[in-house]
């Protein structure tokens, strides 16, 4: 019997592990990716112990794989250096059993692509349309010919295509307010060992120890969609030039970049939950199921958890009932997923308003609020986020 063929259209985060998660249950995978080769560039990503499990049920070590970097502390502190709140990396190891680590995200999406056959990747491919109308998916891409599926993952993106085809009436994407830079940067004489994240007034200010000794640096402002400067250097040694150490001597090292390595971007989320995750043989994953502001950290670690779930829940390759399974899997897909998501999103929005407060009263009431929360309180409030992956069944 001939193996049942999953295409997965991206290859980000979320659409290689689910790749990798269907290849290691018997199925034929093709990722269809419109970049044209692999990114070499970018920024770093943070994994939260839910997204380390949900990586080891399909047997990859995310730490092996792309190295790791765990920084002695984690924590929040205002723009004059006053930390609010701070957790110790160990309390974290001993509570969830293992710490959060963070890796450039080129090196991940490596690492996972290696864990595939080479054959099952296509750059320069991207996905154009599903023509479901028989119930048998045909991948429409811009590379001929169609691909015949039996089951297609919609890994593309905040913007999906595939989202905007089939939920026409869904309100789209919502800007928060916020645009974002990220960069990497070499500061080893700095020797900076904590993830730590400034809140000022309308503007934050983050600093990720990477997994290869380098630091992954974002910042958010409150400013109208589309708001751009001519140099983003200098935009933020205006914006974050005066604030604590070693903020500054970051920011020396930012301008020795080209403009170009500092990524800037608006910050969006889902408007409202897709009303399913899934249509006929078709399942969406990530962003393009539930695009979520970064305030948790959990977008690509949200990502991982719906590719391994979905992997697990469909029917393995080779199983004389797989064709007609796969529909009542995604049914049961979008059953275990679109409720733990979205309230993951809903708090990310909620965190992120918290970090976008620009009147002062209002800034001093949240930072006395943070202070006063016992560090122990805070490390339980992520509980269900952090030992929330469940495999279904």
């Amino acid at each position: 019997m001939p193996k049942r063929h999953a295409v997965v259209a991206g290859a980000g985060i979320g659409g290689l592990t689910a790749a990798i998660a269907l290849h290691r249950r018997g199925w034929h995978v093709t990722v269809c990716e419109r970049a044209p080769e692999p990114p070499t560039t970018g920024a770093g990503i943070g994994l939260a112990p839910n997204a380390l499990r949900a990586l080891d049920t399909i047997g990859i070590d995310a730490a092996r794989a792309a190295g790791s970097a765990v920084p002695t502390t984690m924590g929040l502190r205002r723009s004059d250096g006053q930390w609010l709140a701070r957790t110790d990396t160990a309390d974290m190891a001993a509570r969830y059993g293992i710490p959060p680590i963070a890796v450039p995200r080129p090196a991940l999406s490596a690492a996972l692509a290696a864990a595939l056959p080479p054959e099952a990747l296509r750059y320069g491919t991207a996905v154009t349309g599903v023509d479901d109308a028989t119930g048998h998916p045909t991948v429409r891409t811009t590379v001929a010919p169609d691909l015949p599926a039996d089951l297609v993952v919609a890994a593309d993106g905040i913007h999906s295509p595939l989202r905007h085809a089939y939920f026409p009436a869904h309100p789209g994407l919502h800007y928060i307010g916020e645009t974002a830079w990220r960069t990497i940067v070499e500061a080893p004489d700095l020797r900076i060992p904590a993830m730590s994240e400034t809140w000022g007034r309308g503007e934050r200010f983050g600093v990720t120890p990477l997994s290869d000794g380098r630091l992954y640096l974002y910042a958010t402002a409150v400013v109208p969609a589309g708001t751009r400067s001519a140099d983003p250097r200098a935009e933020l040694r205006h914006r974050f030039g005066s604030w604590h150490d070693p903020i500054p001597a970051l920011l020396d090292r930012v301008g020795r970049l080209h403009p170009a390595e500092v990524l800037q971007n608006d910050l969006y989320d889902l408007a409202a939950p897709l009303p399913h995750l899934h249509h006929g043989r078709i399942a969406w994953l990530g962003d393009a199921a539930h695009a979520m502001a970064p305030n948790l950290g959990q977008g690509g670690c949200q990502a991982i958890e719906d590719a391994v779930v979905l992997a697990h829940l469909v029917p393995a390759a080779d199983s004389a009932d797989s064709t007609d399974a796969v529909p009542a899997a995604l049914a049961a897909y979008t059953a275990a997923r679109r409720d733990r998501t979205d309230a993951v999103r809903v708090r990310a929005r909620r965190i992120g308003r918290l970090g976008a407060l620009s009147n002062p009263l209002a800034v001093t009431a949240r930072d006395l609020t943070v202070r006063a929360t016992p560090d122990r309180l805070a490390l339980r409030g992520m509980d269900d986020l952090f030992n929330g992956f469940r495999l279904p069944g």
